[in-house]
């Protein structure tokens, strides 16, 4: 027999406490030392930086040695945290932040985040001028013109073949005993 039972009241159950289970944490990007941040606010936006200290709940300490960012104190409301993390002590000085920046080669994991990629590609989108958005829209027209022709054929040739991935169990059989008899055309005219 299973219980359910709140954990406060197991010292009354006979068989003891059950087994417990690991926690699940809800959360695994925390402000810490270490932690990539992007800049979403101000003259840094964009701009990604490293938490070097905690100064209270709402401000941390942050350098970005290698993307332009002096070390300041930045608002944590102005701040998106990365699943990032490098190592360095707590409150290290510029050169070991480069140092374990340029060591994890976090320059290259962050190029092909989808995160970086999706803010290129709305960068890319926003430079565009009126002749390069005609170009897009007619190239957009012409690949799902591709589309919709290879779309009909694999439709065709399924109808042809009867595949019976599409059709129901029931039809499937009954198109199969009106092939043994002479086809849909004989099948058809009765």
């Amino acid at each position: 027999m299973v219980y359910s039972v709140n954990s406060s009241l197991t010292h009354f159950l006979p068989f003891g406490n059950p087994s417990p289970s690991p926690p699940v944490v809800p959360f695994e990007r925390f402000v810490q030392t270490g932690r990539i941040a992007k800049a979403s606010a101000g003259p840094l936006k964009g701009r990604l930086v490293a938490i070097v200290d905690v100064i209270d709940q709402n401000r941390v300490l942050v350098d970005g040695p290698l993307t332009g960012v002096p070390r300041q104190e930045y608002r944590l409301n102005n701040l998106h945290l990365t699943k990032y993390r490098i190592k360095f002590p707590y409150t290290a000085p510029t050169r070991i932040v480069r140092k374990a920046w340029t060591e994890s080669d976090l320059k290259a994991q962050w190029k092909v985040s989808p995160w970086s990629v999706k803010a290129q590609n709305i960068c890319k989108r926003s430079s565009l001028n009126d002749f390069d958005r005609f170009k897009l829209r007619y190239a957009k027209r012409q690949r799902n013109k591709l589309l919709t022709i290879a779309f009909n054929t694999l439709k065709k040739r399924t109808k042809a073949d009867g595949t019976p991935r599409v059709l129901k169990k029931d039809r499937r059989e009954r198109l199969r005993a009106e092939k043994a008899k002479g086809g849909k055309k004989a099948a058809a005219k009765k």
